[in-house]
């Protein structure tokens, strides 16, 4: 078919099978060598930017755009490529079969219409043995394939010339090629010899073999064809040269439906009520609807081989040289090839040849051949070795592609055909490329994947236009190209034409094109290794960040924009490995990859000193936070304290507007261990910071029993009781977990605390309504708290609280103090041990007294004190308060601790998460030990608990 041929020689028989004259074909030819130019443009921009080793257009994509788009396009561009080589190789094929040597076909028609069937089997079998053929070729070395372009390259520029000379002839003597038209329709030559209904003789007149195609007998008073009876047959010739006027009936496009008569304007026709075309009648109609889009999709593929010579940049001496100036040159010379070819065929032949696709109305011939000079076989023998060069071109440049793609290492499984032969030849990418070629050759006829492989090409040429625009707009230092001819808005021109052109051949193969593509994309961003190449779209994304940054207001968003944006607190052990990795589990759960997300560290020390190991503990936090699948950003400070470190984080994380306003951080858990006394000083300094602040605080307690990522609760509650009403942000909390696959299937039930004196009912109301403005969907119960009397369970709690609240206020002794009056405690029994003892009267740690209070007890204890000698610490025990000496307030507060505890484990013990208002920490510093111990009795008996405190401004909105 014509659409098989070379590049070189594809426009030359497109017109074939137009619809169109060549107003239209100026048209697109116009359009199409302005895209080509304007991508030539942008491509010699990139090639003069620095040294363009193999792979030529995917190396400069991939180093200006990126990995991910590189190697997403240059895949495709090696598919197309790869398809392309079949496609030419099919049409060298064609041409020989068709023209050179019918006799050649291996398979012969067995019944009527069984030709197409029997000349695609001999395609595949001669398409299979000369893809080996020109495999072995490009196999022993590329330097064959350059000696064998020139004789290509020669028949291409003998045939282009005798096109010219036989316009040239036709001005003066045009060749005899006769057309037969009955009415205004033209006839196929393929049925009959003589254009006529009879013929007669010397002494009687008989019919012809045209009149026995129209009727059901060939005596003259047979039943004929209506049409054929009201119409007369007339000849016309073919060609009749370029002096003949034709161009006036070729002015105007011919758009037809697929299955049309090919029909001549100004003829005179007769038109009949009722006709029947049946296949046996020597008509020549259209095979395909003709549309201009269409003619775009046929004429693209003859410029394709703009990027042949990039592709081979690794076999050019100098192609910062050779790229620009070749490609330029090429392409000025083919578009005005291709353009006065469009003049001189409208010129020169009639429409109707014009449009007859398979030249049944020239006996099968080839209609371009019989315009050359001085024989047809001259365009027959250069097409024939045009499409032989232009395969070879395709398996040379296709595996040189697929190994810079390959050795680049951006998609693993491809890793294996980046080596070659020890020149560098690419054995295994050639090995590659044959197979998929040849699965092209199987199919036999590319018609329908044609405009796939445009789509590839455009798709390459567009990026290379986008890439030269992005370098040219963020004016990078290391963008200075030699190739000066160029700007910004001519490459944003094309690669738009080239957008535009994508879908005006086909916007559904654009789209699949395009499908693919993002598909490879996403699998070199998930799966490719990372490659840092100083690409533009990296530019371009910091310049983007910068704009964005700019333009967020540094003060707070608007409740319809509020969002947990979450600093993760972290803490490292003694090799800089994260304590509690599920943090970070947790915070990709509750965030889901979306939103600002700060996991914050503190090692203490000083920078000069702790350089390495800072570095250390980043890329543990950063390894683990791939593990955890947690997007984000590592921030990591050394401070000479970690009370320090955790303030300024706190006050300096972030950027502009992209600050953090919630803090999570897990719950001190050994922070009634004597050797750790300072950790509940630092969580509630926290605290404290973070109310300050005005940011909110999640405290994670038993974070080691929260799910992972990859678990998955099949069933259960999420828990939240809103004890306080903060805004709403315990209702989002849960609203965000539901998201995440590990807590989908739990369902969110909420608890809210009444007083006896409430209207319980009426609250239940208010909070379902307010639930349903939110756009939640949760089981509300409201929980009545009895008022009782306090319970010695209370008084014992605040006891112990208090006790410990006075020993801590008087052991201000340095860690080494500590234990070894801690080993002075476990060895007082001895006598030895009684005697320094009683000389240092050390109290005992708090974690080894039995906190039984019964009044066998309460007087034992008084005894011991009335023993215990003045000088230096008193005995823990002495400072223990009566029982109606005990602080009222602490007492109060207890009780509310310790009830709010029982309904909490009475209604959510087997609950999957619990959510609990946190207590705010009281204004005096003395008390920050009893916090603590309301925290740890409010918490007591639940396996995972999120303590929620508000910052007071993330009110979220019930409008949409």
């Amino acid at each position: 078919m014509p659409r098989s041929l070379g590049p070189e020689m594809h426009f030359n028989v497109s017109c074939q099978m137009s619809g169109a004259a060549y107003p239209d074909w100026l048209q697109i030819s116009a359009g199409v060598f302005e895209e080509t130019m304007l991508t030539a443009i942008s491509m010699s921009a990139i090639a003069t930017n620095g040294v363009v080793p193999a792979g030529g257009s995917y190396y400069m994509i991939s180093r200006s755009l990126g990995p991910e788009f590189g190697g997403a396009v240059g895949l495709c561009f090696y598919l197309g490529t790869t398809f392309a080589g079949a496609m030419y190789i099919l049409g060298t094929i064609e041409i020989f079969l068709t023209y050179i040597s019918p006799n050649a076909a291996v398979f012969l028609a067995d019944m009527a219409g069984g030709e197409a069937a029997a000349m695609l089997h001999n395609m595949r079998v001669y398409g299979s043995c000369t893809l080996v053929l020109m495999a072995t070729v490009v196999f022993v070395g590329v330097k064959y394939v350059n000696k064998l372009a020139l004789v290509f390259l020669a028949c291409v520029v003998l045939s282009i010339l005798a096109i010219y000379a036989g316009v040239i002839k036709t001005a003066f003597d045009p060749p005899d090629i006769p057309v037969c038209l009955l009415g205004n329709r033209t006839l196929s030559w393929l049925s009959f010899d003589v254009c006529a209904k009879v013929h007669g003789g010397l002494n009687s007149t008989a019919t012809t073999a045209l009149w026995g195609l129209f009727c059901n007998g060939s005596m003259p008073s047979a039943s004929c064809d209506e049409y054929f009876i009201q119409n007369n047959l007339t000849i016309i010739q073919g060609i009749p040269g370029v002096a003949s006027g034709v161009v006036l009936d070729n002015l105007w496009s011919t758009y037809v439906d697929k299955g049309s008569f090919v029909e001549k304007k100004g003829m005179p026709s007769v038109s009949v009520s009722s006709e029947a075309r049946a296949s046996s009648l020597p008509y020549v109609l259209t095979d395909i609807m003709t549309h201009f889009t269409l003619l775009v999709g046929i004429y693209f593929p003859s410029v394709t081989g703009i990027m042949a010579g990039s592709n081979r940049s690794g076999d050019l001496r100098d192609a910062q040289k050779s790229i620009p100036t070749g490609t330029i040159l090429a392409i000025a010379t083919t578009s005005f090839i291709y353009l006065s070819c469009v003049v001189l065929f409208g010129a020169c032949i009639e429409g109707v040849v014009l449009r007859d696709k398979f030249g049944e109305a020239l006996q099968g011939k080839l209609v371009i051949g019989m315009l050359a000079w001085p024989s047809p076989w001259v365009i027959v023998i250069g097409s024939f070795f045009s499409t032989c060069g232009a395969g070879l071109q395709s398996l040379t440049g296709a595996p040189r592609l697929l190994q810079a793609i390959a050795r680049d290492g951006i998609i693993p499984f491809l890793q294996v055909f980046g080596h070659g032969k020890a020149n560098g030849e690419p054995t295994w990418a050639l090995l590659l490329t044959a197979l998929i070629c040849e699965i092209g050759i199987l199919i036999a006829s590319l018609d329908s994947v044609a405009p796939i492989l445009s789509m590839f090409f455009l798709m390459c040429y567009m990026f290379v236009n986008l890439a030269c625009a992005v370098q040219t707009l963020l004016r990078t230092p290391n963008w200075r190209p030699r190739f000066k001819y160029y700007h910004w808005t001519l490459s944003f021109l094309g690669m738009s034409l080239c957008l535009a052109l994508m879908f005006i051949c086909s916007w559904y193969y654009a789209l699949c094109a395009m499908l693919i593509a993002g598909l490879i994309y996403k699998y070199i961003e998930y799966r490719g290794a990372e490659k840092e190449w100083g690409d533009g779209i990296r530019g371009l994304s910091l310049n983007a960040a910068r704009y964005a940054l700019l333009r967020v207001e540094h003060g707070p968003p608007h409740t319809k924009n509020w969002r947990p944006q979450v600093l993760v607190m972290l803490n490292l052990d003694a090799e800089q490995a994260v304590k509690h990795p599920r943090l970070l589990s947790f915070t990709t759960q509750l965030k889901a990859g979306k939103g600002l997300t700060i996991v914050g560290s503190v090692l203490e020390g000083t920078y000069l000193d702790k350089r390495a190991e800072a570095q250390c503990a980043e890329e543990n936090i950063r390894s683990l936070m791939g593990v955890e699948k947690t997007k984000g950003f590592c921030q990591l400070v050394v401070s000479s304290s970690l009370r320090d470190g955790t303030s300024h984080l706190i006050q300096s994380a972030g950027l502009g507007g992209m600050k953090h306003n919630t803090v999570l951080m897990a719950w001190p858990e050994s922070w009634k261990q004597a050797d750790n006394h300072l950790s509940w000083k630092n969580f509630v300094d926290t605290v404290r910071d973070t109310t300050a602040a005005h940011q909110a605080l999640l405290v994670a307690k038993n974070v080691d029993l929260f799910p992972q990522n990859h678990e998955r609760f099949s069933d259960g509650n999420i828990d939240v009781w809103w004890v306080v009403h903060d805004g709403g942000m315990l209702m989002l909390l849960p609203f965000l977990l539901h998201q995440h696959k590990v807590w989908r299937k739990c369902r969110m039930r909420i608890f809210t605390v009444a007083q006896v004196d409430d209207n319980s009912i009426q609250m239940k109301k208010d909070l379902q309504m307010f639930l349903y403005h939110l756009r939640i969907s949760a089981e509300v119960e409201v929980v009545e708290m009895v008022e009782n009397d306090i319970s010695a369970f209370t008084y014992e709690k605040t006891l112990m609280m208090e006790q410990r609240s006075q020993m801590l206020k008087q052991m201000q002794l340095s860690k080494n103090e500590r234990e070894r009056e801690a080993q002075l405690i476990h060895d007082r029994n001895t006598a030895s041990h009684s005697a320094v003892a009683a000389k240092t009267q050390a109290p005992p740690t708090p974690d080894r007294v039995q906190m039984t209070w019964t009044k066998e007890k309460l007087v034992s204890e008084k005894h011991k004190v009335k023993d215990a000698s003045v000088g230096g610490f008193k005995d823990i025990f002495s400072l223990k308060p009566e029982w109606g000496n005990l602080n009222q307030s602490n007492v109060r507060r207890m009780h509310t601790a310790v009830k709010l505890n029982e309904v909490v484990l009475n209604k959510s013990q087997d609950a999957q998460l619990v959510l609990l208002n946190m207590p705010g920490p009281p204004k005096n510093r003395q008390g920050d030990e009893n916090y603590m111990e309301f925290l740890e009795v409010l918490t007591e008996g639940l396996n995972r608990v999120l303590l929620v405190r508000g910052g007071g401004r993330e009110v979220i909105t019930i409008y949409s």
